[in-house]
């Protein structure tokens, strides 16, 4: 069960060396949506990758008593869930006589709920990891079997650690997989005093906020990159942020927070609450996401140009996020 390409290699594993484990027998994705530009309608990778192989494959846009019943007529041993999108009910859950499985995307317990992965880049973490979990109805809460981790390196973006995590998930299976058809795979509970939770992120959650640190500024950009990206007003335009790291000021007179204090060969310098800012990679309205030194040859911005801040909302809680209207 699951809707986004980051399962894909999950996926491949299962039907290529992972088949003397396991035997896909069907899968259940998103209903088709409108996506890109013309928002024309798309099945999503999962549903191509199984109509590939000749799977069966449901969309259901809820998962009910009927989703319950067609599940057990595919009488599975285990289901297997990986960023699916629809909350399952107790019934479907307890189905396969082995359980439902969850691959989420970050060491439990912290990062429970939607955006583990650019939750944990935006909050700093140096590493993450894929938990295999056997799921409850409360929120990402059932007990973990075995995690697989994966560093996050300073410059790595959502791209590259959702890369990281989707190849992570195939040693994770070959050990625990077997386990679990044997019956031998132990797992442990949370505890729940550590939990941290996420929520789905939106568009207004690309502001920055220049009087918070350097580093927190850089971390910020580098996780909500490319989706939904982090934003300046730079000159009258609103200019998306695709890289940033923190530098030392050598050679440049201190500056206040949202200051641009000049540019090296890497980035433009920006000062911020504690230490500077560099902008790495910077798009302009219609254009592509260039390395700082190509952009600004094409949009030049001084020295002391100031960058307004604005509010960071909140990622990252102790308790789970209100679910939002609609």
């Amino acid at each position: 069960m699951g809707s986004e390409a980051i399962a894909l290699p999950a996926l491949n594993w299962l039907v290529g060396e992972g088949i003397s484990i396991a035997q896909v027998v069907g899968v259940f994705t998103q209903p088709d949506r409108a996506t890109g530009r013309g928002q024309k309608i798309q099945p999503n990778a999962i549903k191509l990758w199984a109509q590939a192989r000749g799977l069966p494959v449901l969309q259901p846009e809820k998962v009910g008593a009927p989703e319950c019943e067609h599940l057990a007529a595919l009488k599975p041993d285990l289901t297997l869930v990986m960023a699916y999108g629809h909350i399952l009910r107790q019934a479907f859950i307890d189905t396969p006589k082995l359980g439902t499985w969850n691959l989420h995307t970050s060491v439990l317990p912290k990062y429970r709920g939607a955006s583990p992965i650019q939750t944990a880049i935006a909050a700093g973490e140096t590493g993450t990891g894929v938990s295999l979990m056997r799921m409850v109805l409360a929120l990402d809460a059932g007990p973990v079997a075995d995690v697989e981790r994966v560093p996050i390196r300073p410059l790595d973006t959502v791209v590259e650690v959702e890369a990281k995590l989707a190849a992570a998930c195939v040693p994770l299976l070959a050990r625990a997989l077997p386990r679990i058809a044997a019956g031998t795979q132990s797992c442990t509970e949370q505890d729940a005093a550590g939990a941290t939770f996420c929520r789905r992120l939106d568009k207004g959650d690309g502001v920055l906020d220049f009087t918070q640190p350097a580093a927190v500024l850089a971390a910020r950009i580098n996780g909500l990159m490319p989706w939904p990206g982090c934003t300046v007003e730079i000159n009258g335009q609103t200019v998306k942020l695709g890289s940033a790291d923190t530098c030392n000021l050598l050679g440049y007179k201190p500056t206040e927070a949202g200051r641009v204090a000049g540019a090296d060969e890497a980035g433009l310098l920006v000062g911020t609450g504690q230490g500077v800012l560099r902008l790495r990679m910077l798009q302009r309205p219609g254009g592509r996401m260039l390395p700082a030194s190509e952009f600004l040859r094409g949009c030049p911005v001084a020295a002391g140009t100031r960058l307004p801040s604005h509010p960071m909302p909140e990622l990252v809680a102790g308790r789970p996020f209100p679910r939002p209207k609609g």
